[in-house]
């Protein structure tokens, strides 16, 4: 690969990089073309963007595009690594989670969710757990509504009861 290649894949890498909220870096190596393939239908499926990258690109994209940030995942780059790209801080730890019930990969090596950096397949557990900005909203609004609900229930059983009290009271028993 010529150099001006090199530098071409490193600048896209890097704008990609940059770009990503959430990014996951796993070891796809020995998976059969059709678990790949499967993999790949899986990512786009979940609007995930699985691309497989040199370690050495990648590590000269992380230096040109955060490099104190991004410097904990440099122990990561051995082997053979592809990036997973997410709007979704969780999905691609959930992919690989359920991809792994039926297979030995991928493994997951390192992941940048949300400014942090996680190191290790022992993460993965933590990282499917993490939930949505979408999903903690709808927690802080169903924990707010809770009390309200409680209240008006307690209102609507009350007026129930007294409607049927002034039923039974009103009627002549002849």
């Amino acid at each position: 690969m010529k150099k001006e290649d090199k530098t071409l894949i490193i600048e896209d890498l890097a704008g990609k990089l940059a770009a990503s909220k959430n990014f996951y870096l796993a070891d796809t190596s020995e998976l059969p073309s059709d678990k790949t393939q499967a993999l790949r239908k899986a990512c786009f499926d979940q609007e995930i963007k699985l691309i497989v990258v040199k370690n050495t690109l990648l590590r000269k994209a992380l230096e040109r595009t955060n490099d104190s940030e991004w410097s904990g995942m440099y122990v990561a780059l051995k082997g053979s690594t592809s990036i997973m790209f997410s709007e979704s801080s969780a999905a691609p730890a959930k992919l690989i989670k359920e991809f792994r019930k039926t297979n030995k990969k991928p493994v997951l090596k390192a992941a940048y969710v949300e400014q942090s950096v996680y190191i290790g397949d022992d993460q993965l557990d933590g990282l499917a757990a993490i939930k949505s900005k979408n999903e903690m909203i709808a927690d802080v609004i169903s924990a707010l509504l809770a009390p309200a609900r409680n209240v008006i229930s307690g209102l609507v059983a009350n007026a129930e009861k007294k409607e049927g009290g002034a039923d039974a009271s009103t009627e002549n028993p002849s």
